[in-house]
């Protein structure tokens, strides 16, 4: 292929002397070597924020995350906070994470929002995005980033803008942020020079108050002191997690911590991983081979920026399992809403909180507990915006979403894996004080509610032509919706763009009552959802899942787990996603 003239003028724009030589080099020799696709990629298009701010691929382009990208984002935010808060002092918070580059985006970030006049808070060193989403909120800050792109592979870095909530930047504040970016027409209108008298160096201080609060939400510490030496394997998967994630756990009372030395490190390279997800096996297998040899009771993972928590526990056989996100938030639920009512700290105004692609299960033990539980969009701004809304007027107890994304107690705004791995080993900690395991926890948990299974599967689809062909594939199921699907009728449509619920049944629609959001959803007859959902911060279209199979006792679980995997087998076979 070669360069569209649109392609091409933007590769020449970024080889005037705006741009640094390294940068220029870097191009020129693509252009050299006719990596027209890979150069077609980096340009044809500018970063945009989605359910997770600013990410992609590190390198030279429009369409890539460097120091020019970055700048123009950072100088976007300024002129609209400067906008959005006329007169006032304006305050914000910068933490980053374990990836290339990471540090010195941090500080970049910090010498434009100085340069515009604004004071910063930076830590000192790498942190969790929930520490950062806390230091917004304590430190009265009007914003703040953080200098991560989660879960993704090595190649990948990101900038996550917050407002002074300590959530994700949400509508209308997200557009106009990028309007102000698109007003930007030179690299030179970025205030590029620091003013280091407005930075101000952070880190032990915010640790400190973080544990406060994050002990607070402890719901049975006499169970930790009877099982203080609950063996604990941890890893952070060569990320942020190391900072605070074995603090919090001794501060909660736990002295049997084993981390994974071969993961304890940061580095962005990831040089034990193919991708630093506990989403996936290959990632958390060291974690599984030092439990297994240790015999220990539990595995806790974090991925670099410490915002997802992925868990293993041992079966009834003895082997080590991991749970999937579905798994973890149904169990953090149940063990929250029982402790709290057997403990008198349950209120009349609880209410939980899950996206529109986790587990129906979490809305089932909420209803056995009298306790409201909402649904939102998918992506952690939508719950934290919940609970702004309701701030005051309920009492938010905890929520999650199935990509290992937990938050418990509202004094952090994000999903928070550092907070939720403190929670899990108290739970783990009150059911081995009872003389059962997570295990038998969980199989009791679907034979009071049923098993939920779910599972996903994410395509991806790279490029200029990947983004067409995902949104070609929205548009098919949207144009031509199945029938059945694995001989079960279609009973529901629920399209989260245009905000209708179509009964198929009764030829009837409402509204979703949700903001709009590129989802589609298939209700079956038999209570099966399947959710097509194009991601938000990676080339991929997903497709989650979930199906429900009557489970009687904990003995036939076994039987039930196998009849629900073979029905999701149906249905992505007949879908054709195999």
């Amino acid at each position: 292929m070669s360069l569209t003239p649109e392609i091409q003028a933007a590769v020449n724009c970024w080889l005037t002397p705006a741009y640094d030589a390294q940068t220029q080099a870097s191009i020129r020799q693509m252009l050299a070597e006719n990596q027209h696709e890979a150069l077609t990629d980096a340009f044809y298009r500018s970063l945009e924020f989605g359910t997770g701010g600013l990410r992609g691929i590190m390198g030279p382009g429009s369409n890539r995350m460097n120091r020019y990208t970055l700048g123009m984002a950072t100088q976007g935010l300024c002129n609209y906070l400067i906008q959005s808060f006329p007169g006032q002092e304006i305050k914000v918070a910068i933490a980053h994470d374990s990836r290339n580059n990471s540090p010195e985006f941090a500080q970049i970030s910090a010498g434009i929002f100085s340069g515009n006049g604004i004071t910063v808070y930076l830590f000192d060193a790498l942190r969790p995005t929930p520490e950062l989403s806390f230091a917004i909120r304590e430190l009265g800050c009007q914003s703040g980033c953080v200098i991560t792109a989660s879960h993704n592979p090595k190649e990948y870095n990101g900038y996550k803008v917050y407002w002074n909530d300590g959530a994700q930047v949400v509508a209308p504040h997200d557009a106009n942020i990028i309007t102000e970016v698109n007003k930007i027409t030179s690299i030179d209108d970025v205030k590029f020079t620091a003013d280091n008298s407005k930075i101000i160096s952070v880190g032990a201080d915010i640790d400190a108050l973080y544990f406060a609060k994050a002990k607070q939400l402890s719901i049975d510490p006499a169970a930790i002191q009877r099982q203080h030496d609950l063996k604990i394997v941890y890893t952070p998967i060569h990320g942020s997690g190391i900072t605070v994630v074995p603090g919090l756990l001794r501060e909660f009372g736990f002295t049997n911590v084993s981390i994974v030395e071969a993961q304890a490190t940061p580095d962005g390279n990831f040089p034990t991983v193919q991708s630093p997800n506990p989403e996936e096996k290959s990632a958390m297998q060291p974690a599984l081979d030092q439990a297994q040899t240790l015999d220990a009771d539990l595995v806790l993972a974090t991925d670099p920026d410490a915002d997802r928590v992925g868990m293993g526990v041992k079966n009834n056989a003895g082997e080590w399992v991991l749970l999937n996100g579905n798994q973890t938030a149904a169990l953090l639920t149940n063990y929250l809403l029982a402790a709290r009512r057997k403990t008198g700290l349950a209120q009349p105004n609880d209410f939980i909180v899950y996206t529109i692609v986790t587990s129906e299960i979490l809305g089932d033990i909420a209803a056995r507990h009298a306790v409201k539980s909402y649904q939102t969009l998918t992506g952690f701004k939508y719950i934290a915006g919940l609970i702004r809304d309701l701030e005051g007027q309920e009492n938010y107890i905890g929520g999650g979403e199935e990509s290992y994304g937990y938050l418990i107690g509202d004094f952090v705004r994000d999903k928070d894996a550092v907070s939720a791995c403190a929670l899990i080993a108290e739970m783990a900690a009150v059911a081995k004080d009872q003389g059962r395991t997570l295990y038998q926890e969980m199989v009791q948990m679907y034979a009071d509610y049923g098993l939920y299974l779910e599972d996903l599967i994410s395509l991806t689809k790279k490029g200029m032509r990947g983004a067409e062909e995902i949104q070609e594939m929205m548009a098919g199921l949207r144009a031509n919706p199945p029938a059945a699907i694995a001989g079960l009728p279609v009973v529901e449509i629920r399209d989260y763009k245009t905000g209708q619920i179509h009964d198929l049944r009764t030829q009837t629609a409402v509204a979703t009552g949700l903001e709009s959001s590129n989802v589609l959803q298939f209700i079956l007859a038999d209570g099966s959802k399947i959710s097509a959902r194009p991601s938000g911060t990676e080339p991929k279209i997903k497709f989650y899942f979930s199906v429900r199979q009557p489970l009687k006792s904990v003995v036939d679980f076994d039987l039930a787990t196998r009849l629900a995997r073979e029905k999701i087998q149906g249905i992505i076979a007949d879908m054709q996603l195999g």
